[in-house]
């Protein structure tokens, strides 16, 4: 399908050659079927943008006018999922040697070693940055495409490879930002960071703090003296605990929690009155 033949269609076939666009990409399974695709949704855009200028300007209906551009839309939402698929074909072939890198000289190469070229790929330097911007956008805002068509539908403005473009840079570029807030963030943190304890100094913060295990020791403690504060007095538990349960009570150990409990304060407050502490 060339463009003679899409531009000398009418009006009324636009959607169904959407549909092949669609249909085109969908079902490519190399670089070239993807190009292919691109294509159709390009010519596509650009009959659907004539059709729609020509209906203004015969002042012809608002429907008329509106239904170019939703094809307009469509065709630039399939046209920018055939640029990311591009955008990623490329890099891939360049990666794996299959396409020349940027600025890489073929000349001198002999010919088993040579790759194409963009230019020898039908491709721009320019096409490959569209690409690419289409796809980075995508990426960090998936769906945006589609949102800035159907926003300027809405609106009854027309959907624009130039809208599409401006949105995609600006999303990118509130990433950048972002993304230098975010280093600025942490290399303020790093200049800012304390300087690393002296082996005197992690000795001292033992002593006074103690261990990971130290404290995980305080901290159960703790969590014991809590638990039983919660429970009623003793009479009221023993009253309440019901016949079914009875039988999992067992006193002995309980017992022995109670003497290493007053065991434990016993020793700790002898340790206090002789002013072991934390302070010292």
């Amino acid at each position: 399908m060339n463009a003679l033949t899409i531009t000398n269609l009418d009006t009324s076939s636009l959607p169904r050659l959407v549909e092949t666009a669609a249909a085109a990409l969908a079902n490519a399974r190399s670089a070239a079927e993807v190009l292919e695709a691109r294509e159709i949704a390009s010519l596509v855009y650009d009959v659907a943008k004539r059709t729609a200028r020509l209906h203004k300007a015969k002042n012809a209906h608002d429907e008329l006018v509106t239904a170019a551009h939703r094809v307009q839309a469509d065709a630039l939402t399939i046209e920018a999922g055939a640029k990311r698929r591009l955008a990623d074909e490329y890099d891939a072939a360049r990666v794996g040697g299959v396409v020349s890198a940027q600025g890489q000289r073929t000349d001198l190469l002999p010919d088993e070693k040579k790759v194409p070229t963009i230019a020898e790929l039908g491709l721009t330097h320019r096409d490959i940055h569209d690409a690419r911007l289409i796809r980075d956008a995508e990426a960090a805002d998936p769906g945006i495409v589609r949102r800035t068509l159907d926003e300027r539908l809405e609106r009854g403005e027309e959907p624009t490879r130039a809208a599409v473009r401006r949105a995609a840079e600006a999303r990118l570029e509130r990433s950048i930002d972002r993304l230098k807030r975010t280093q600025d963030s942490v290399q303020r943190l790093e200049a800012e960071k304390a300087e690393p304890l002296t082996a005197e100094q992690r000795a001292r913060q033992v002593a006074v703090f103690g261990t990971v295990d130290d404290r995980a020791i305080c901290a159960r403690i703790e969590e014991i003296v809590e638990l039983v504060g919660e429970q009623p007095d003793a009479a009221e538990a023993v009253r309440r605990i019901p016949p079914a349960s009875r039988h999992a009570i067992d006193t002995v150990p309980i017992r022995r929690a109670a003497a290493w409990l007053t065991e434990f304060s016993t020793l700790y407050e002898q340790e206090a009155h002789h002013g072991n502490h934390a302070s010292e």
